[in-house]
């Protein structure tokens, strides 16, 4: 009896003390920490940090989670604040604080219910959350139509516009492999004027949905304080997530993408070019390291801003921080803020921003601050104080290339690290952050094109792009991997890869009027490029309304002569990239063009030196025309050039690729349509590749005059609606670009000896002078 008692009170004891331990597990899960917490104390990933020289970061133990101390003096805790759409103003945050009153606190049963349905498939990664399937007839890319009386804000119209106006674009569902939601998504703080209600609704209602799969979803803000975590306030289920200021934690490698922060007003297109705009020596500036921005009091904030102070001297590291922000800041003040705000307005942020060799981008309200592309436009080069954050597109940029990427709990190791970096790199460093600025960052545009190339990347991962095309000039937008995956058979990196360019040229002639005779200028022309030491054959692109001449009409030449009868008879076949064209230098030829053996040989050898741009030798000019407010074309010889027609130019044949597939179709119609602008429209093209002028050789002021006496009525020199047309192209060309890319350029380039008195047996092509 005594034995069943003493059973029974053990049974039942065990039975409380289970109970009692279910209870604590559950309490546990009710309150979870914010991710950012969970992510405070993890061993810093040390391959972001330079590995080589003295200036570079060391790894350290990891350290233990330091004790709560007063909030002016914990700058090792890795929390963050809200923030807002808005732009900076003056040199600081624009961000209004969110008041605490308006926070409609939800319980932690259904903060965290949201937190795993969201997180359900964050194991998701191409090769089990995306359909490869529906990507067989291309990656087309579907924007939902939106519904009636549906609006969105600025910058996600600029994303879709950007989608919109792209190559990938389709209207076709059943030819679309990725899918882009028309509900605006990017602000899902609730508390923010730009929240979109019945997110979830709306999404769920899509009959293609099919529970994200295949879609991408573009968001810039998340949550809402004071915790600011992931959450979307939607289940995004297999979709595929660009978003700013990413928690690594949180980020899906191999299908998420990070995206930077940016403001409303970030431009469209275009945008605006990076401040080194020449290689300084010495490379170092007036202040070695800058920071302007808000300090926190209230909330979750960066402690790492509270702590500044301990490393500004107010001499060559400038790091300014104001508590006056918000409608009642003045209510939260400490000791230092009316020191500190006094200070704050001495120093002009963008005299600073332009005069400092490295600029701290600490975490704000969230990982991503708008102080990173600052830094870059400014080349100023990011010293990045943002633990756990995925920075922009990493999964194709090399980050180490352009910025110092630190640790904030050692915040005080800073100084010494920015001072020993040697000139050498500094020069490098800025120089990286005006390319990446220039190719991924200046324009909405280009933000949400890099993210369509790097899904684009992972769809056809057989011909993908390698990492020296997305990290060095002209970068993964320009450098197409269909095209071909070998860097070297791309103009732009034959001196990184220690090549030679092509020893021999292939020459494309255009045709749209008969062969007449024997004695026509297209025979001559033939007869003059064959006789070149370089060229290796001669296509002719019959465009001609006429039938094709029998094979005996044409003259007899010691290279390879194919004649290919276009179909369409459209201006823009001229630069398609026909199979039968074998060498990498195209020399591209009007039907009337004069040229001699010599000047083919002495045009060739000046472009083998600059294989990426178009050298040649009708050169043509823009201008401003103030007072009609848009861009004019002339003819007219002055002393510089912007142009190189062509009529008569060498370029890489990889032009011929970009003309036919990354050419908006719009434009290649109105060319077509005019029959005219072609050759503006490939000196656009490469312009804004390149970012230099052609090259012009010789002088050749009688190519113009020669083409109209000798063509016929049919001419488009001959025509008075000519130059009309080329007008209204510039404007066209400039605003699809959303800038003018062509430059002015005084340079041509003569032989040598070339009309110097001496004897013409010492003339190595003495035939040009005579022209």
């Amino acid at each position: 009896m005594q034995a069943r008692k003493r059973y029974l009170l053990v049974s039942v004891g065990a039975g409380l003390l289970l109970l009692v331990y279910l209870w604590g597990l559950q309490i546990g899960e009710f309150q979870p920490q914010p991710p950012q917490y969970r992510q405070q104390y993890q061993p810093w990933d040390y391959q972001h940090y330079y590995q080589q020289g003295p200036e570079f970061y060391r790894p350290q133990p990891q350290p233990q989670p330091l004790p709560q101390r007063d909030p002016v003096r914990q700058p090792w805790r890795s929390s963050e604040t809200p923030q807002q759409l808005e732009p900076y103003l003056e040199g600081g945050e624009q961000e209004e604080d969110t008041p605490q009153l308006l926070h409609q606190h939800t319980s932690p049963r259904e903060r965290r219910a949201v937190r795993d349905n969201i997180y359900k498939n964050r194991r998701c990664r191409m090769e089990t959350c995306f359909d490869f399937g529906r990507c067989q007839q291309g990656f087309g890319v579907y924007i939902y139509p939106p519904q009636r009386g549906e609006e969105v804000s600025e910058s996600y119209q600029k994303i879709l516009s950007s989608i919109e106006g792209s190559r990938f674009h389709t209207t076709d569902l059943s030819r679309a492999c990725l899918f882009v939601l028309a509900v605006d998504t990017l602000d899902r703080d609730q508390l923010s004027p730009q929240y979109v209600e019945n997110v979830r609704a709306r999404i769920q209602s899509m009959p293609t949905w099919n529970d994200g799969r295949n879609h991408l979803v573009f968001n810039l803000y998340s949550g809402t304080w004071p915790d600011y975590s992931e959450e979307l306030g939607f289940e995004p289920g297999q979709a595929m997530l660009a978003r700013a200021s990413v928690d690594s934690g949180y980020f899906r490698p191999n299908f998420d993408v990070s995206i930077p922060l940016f403001s409303r007003d970030h431009p469209l297109k275009g945008g605006g070019r990076g401040y080194l705009t020449l290689n300084n020596t010495p490379p170092s500036r007036r202040y070695l390291l800058v920071f302007k921005g808000k300090r926190y009091l209230t909330g979750i904030g960066s402690e790492t801003r509270n702590a500044l102070y301990h490393i500004h001297n107010g001499d060559d590291i400038i790091l300014l921080t104001t508590c006056r922000h918000g409608k009642d800041w003045e209510k939260h003040k400490d000791s230092r803020c009316d020191r500190d705000n006094e200070e704050y307005t001495k120093y002009d942020y963008q005299e600073l921003l332009h005069n400092s060799s490295f600029c701290l981008v600490p975490r704000g309200r969230r990982l991503g601050s708008f102080r990173f592309l600052e830094a870059l436009q400014a080349a100023c080069i990011p010293v990045i104080l943002s633990n756990g954050w995925e920075l922009p597109f990493s999964e194709v940029i090399d980050w180490r290339k352009a910025a110092i990427i630190g640790d904030e709990r050692l915040l005080l190791q800073v100084p010494s690290i920015a001072r020993s970096v040697s000139r050498d790199r500094i020069l490098a460093l800025r120089q990286q952050t005006q390319f990446l600025w220039d190719a991924y960052f200046s324009s909405v545009a280009k933000i949400v094109l890099t993210t369509l190339e790097i899904i684009q990347d992972r769809v056809h991962s057989q011909v993908s792009r390698s990492g020296l095309l997305w990290n060095a000039l002209p970068g993964g937008l320009y450098a197409l991997p269909q095209y071909s995956t070998d860097p070297a058979r791309f103009p732009f990196y034959y001196a990184t890869l220690g090549e030679l360019p092509p020893q021999q040229f292939a020459a494309v002639i255009h045709v749209v009027t008969p062969l007449q005779a024997q004695i026509s200028p297209l025979v001559k022309l033939i007869i003059a490029v064959a006789k070149s030491k370089f060229c290796a054959q001669i296509v002719v692109l019959w465009n001609c309304d006429k039938p094709l001449p029998p094979r005996n009409k044409w003259p007899s030449t010691s290279v390879p002569l194919t004649v290919i009868e276009g179909q369409t008879k459209a201006m823009s076949s001229r630069f398609f990239p026909h199979d039968v064209i074998l060498t990498d230098a195209i020399l591209s030829l009007d039907e009337d063009s004069v040229l001699s053996t010599n000047e083919v040989d002495f045009a060739f050898i000046v472009w083998q030196s600059f294989p990426e741009r178009i050298v040649g030798y009708p050169a043509r000019s823009h201008y401003w025309d103030a007072s009609r407010a848009r861009w004019g074309y002339t003819s007219k010889w002055t002393n510089d050039y912007s142009m190189v027609l062509t009529g008569a130019a060498f370029y890489h044949r990889y032009y011929h690729h970009l003309y036919t597939h990354y050419i908006p179709a719009s434009l290649l119609t109105m060319v077509d349509r005019m029959a005219n602008c072609e050759d503006i429209l490939m000196n656009f093209l490469v312009s804004a590749i390149t970012r230099q002028p052609p090259i012009k050789v010789t002088q050749k002021k009688q190519y113009k005059e020669t083409m109209m006496t000798q063509g016929s009525k049919t001419s488009r020199w001959a025509d008075p609606d000519h130059f009309a047309q080329r007008q209204t192209c510039m404007n066209a060309f400039s605003g699809w670009l959303g800038v003018m890319p062509l430059l002015h350029s005084q340079m041509r380039l003569d032989p040598v000896l070339f009309r110097d008195q001496v004897s013409m047996l010492r003339k190595k092509y003495r035939d040009i002078e005579r022209l």
